[in-house]
């Protein structure tokens, strides 16, 4: 029961992906790496969510959807690019690698690092420059309070399980 809420939620996920505007060339994720990467991350689950709801955390996300689709071009592949900097961070650690199956998080990160070279290719094609310091000091302090989070839980198979639902939200964000 609880794989197929997931199923259910990661299908939400995917079909909310912002498709951008018709008057603008936008170079969001290509949807099969966020598909793949929604996917992988469903597939790391092990506890299910139910389990966990004394767990949840707001984390603080400094935008919604209205906002990330209202930033210029630029702006959006450089939030794009900390963003999935940050969640390869948070998945590439030792203590998620004695979470979860080595394989799949091997895929995961794998996928993660794909999605930063299609982004950095985009970027040079177009001659556009992803450093944003001004939107990386949000997105890094946002990734400090999950860090944070996860040494209060001690690493919890429960606070994992709470991170990887809040990484699966924001991919379907971006």
């Amino acid at each position: 029961m609880a794989q197929m809420c997931l199923w259910l939620v990661a299908g939400v996920m995917l079909c909310s992906i912002p498709a951008g505007s018709l008057e603008e060339d936008i170079r969001w994720l290509d949807i099969r790496d966020n598909k793949k990467v929604l996917i992988l991350l469903s597939q790391l689950q092990r506890t299910p969510p139910y389990l966990c709801l004394a767990d949840r955390n707001d984390f603080k996300f400094p935008w919604n959807l209205e906002t990330i689709l209202q930033m210029k071009k630029t702006q959006r592949a450089c939030f794009h690019h900390v963003m999935i900097t940050q969640i390869l961070y948070v998945f590439a650690t030792r203590r998620s690698f004695a979470e979860w199956d080595h394989s799949l998080l091997s895929q995961l990160i794998s996928s993660l690092h794909q999605c930063l070279v299609d982004l950095e290719d985009q970027a040079k094609k177009e001659g556009n420059n992803l450093a944003c310091p001004s939107l990386g000091i949000l997105i890094r302090e946002y990734f400090r309070r999950i860090y944070k989070y996860l040494k209060e839980k001690k690493y919890s198979s429960c606070g994992w399980e709470v991170v990887l639902v809040e990484m699966m939200r924001r991919l379907g964000t971006m």
